[in-house]
């Protein structure tokens, strides 16, 4: 089989980095070893406003608009309540989503191998292990959105994640009741070492999470998840897990280490989780997805046009990430709170007029992840031309 593009990975990032492709004209395969995209969703599926306005969305698959953030300290006692002009978050419902995208994907001519497992590659083929039996894919270029621990990354040379927080949450089916949507955050080293513990009441559904760093979990991560629903903040008037009917449980890795350098070769690059394209903060994890997906396409497409494989210089890890020093930073922190007095502390400095006005910048701005792309048709363009220039 021969394709100008082999896309590994059918999450959000492979479905978009795919259909982008084959709108312009390319050949694309895109694979996944799932045999149903609706089945073993990882990702909580929230949306930021800027997501919203920037990407066609299927608006039937998002759930209601979230104005409020509330912030937690480990006696969920005195949180910090803070409130939004805007609707800044919305959550999908990413099964039926999933299966929406990719009938975009099929209908802009994207090929889908379900039930196929990526083995690497010989030479300048790429091996697979098909449904059917083993698949052997010559294409241009291969794309990596194949998660946290990629092996598309391994194939290519490019860097890989190291460091790996484990996340765990449940979803339920909320009665009818009068509640403002809210999303609550709970920062207890206890529950969610390294990381936050959340509740996601959007009116229709909860979402009920945590995560942490694995080796901080004395008991495991499905304990902790145990424990945080049996008490979460924001479930007033819902059953409590062990006596609600479950829609959803979901689970995997998060790389919270930040963009990688090095996500582009000769011969393919990385996008998603892959390419460590999660915001270093809560909230922002498909935002950066959809927009590095995005400058892939446009690198990809004017490399195939151009017949010059030097041009995926452009696609530069190390220049995106330097634009978001400010969240890694946060994030390190975040990291080294290890006493519930500590996160006590933390939530304090939230109440102060500058916390407050730090925490909305955070949370409600604009500012997940540097846009790559200069708008087309401007000067700007030209930009691409030198790796790390600002776009």
């Amino acid at each position: 089989m021969r394709a100008d593009v082999l896309v590994v990975g059918a999450g959000l990032a492979g479905l978009w980095t795919a259909a982008e492709l084959a709108r312009r004209g390319h050949d694309v395969v895109l694979a996944d070893r799932r045999t149903r995209l609706d089945a073993s969703v990882r990702t909580t599926g929230i949306f930021v406003r800027r997501t919203l306005e920037d990407f066609d969305l299927p608006p039937e698959h998002l759930g209601p608009p979230v104005r409020r953030m509330v912030l937690y300290p480990p006696s969920h006692r005195h949180p910090v309540t803070l409130d939004s002009p805007h609707d800044e978050f919305r959550v999908g419902d990413m099964a039926p989503l999933y299966l929406t995208l990719a009938a975009r994907a099929a209908v802009a001519g994207v090929r889908l191998e379900l039930g196929t497992r990526y083995l690497g590659r010989r030479g300048g083929t790429h091996l697979l292990d098909g449904q059917g039996g083993p698949l052997e894919v010559r294409a241009t270029f291969a794309v990596g959105a194949d998660g946290a621990r990629s092996a598309v990354a391994r194939e290519l040379g490019l860097d890989r994640n190291r460091e790996l927080l484990v996340g765990a949450e449940e979803v339920y089916a909320v009665p009818p009741r009068e509640v403002v949507p809210a999303f609550h955050c709970v920062l207890d080293p206890r529950l969610a070492p390294g990381y936050l513990a959340w509740v996601l009441d959007d009116g229709r559904h909860a979402h009920v999470g945590v995560a942490g760093y694995a080796d901080r979990y004395p008991r495991g991560l499905r304990d902790a998840l145990r424990d945080f629903a049996a008490s979460a903040p924001g479930l007033d008037g819902v059953p409590r897990p062990d006596d609600a009917g479950r829609v959803e449980r979901r689970g995997g890795l998060i790389p919270v280490g930040g963009l990688l350098r090095r996500i582009a070769a000769p011969d393919g690059l990385l996008v998603g989780d892959a390419a460590g394209a999660v915001s270093p903060l809560t909230a922002g994890g498909l935002d950066p997805c959809l927009r590095l997906s995005a400058h892939a396409a446009d690198v990809l497409d004017q490399a195939l046009r151009a017949g010059d494989r030097r041009l995926l210089a452009r696609y530069d890890g190390a220049a995106l990430r330097a634009r978001f020093r400010g969240r890694l930073t946060m994030r390190r922190g975040l990291s080294l709170v290890r006493t519930p007095a500590a996160a006590s502390a933390g939530v304090a400095l939230l109440r102060t007029p500058p916390g407050r006005a730090a925490a909305r910048r955070i949370l409600f701005g604009h500012g997940s992840f540097p846009d790559p792309r200069p708008a087309r048709g401007t000067a700007a363009a030209a930009t691409l031309a030198t790796p790390g220039a600002p776009g």
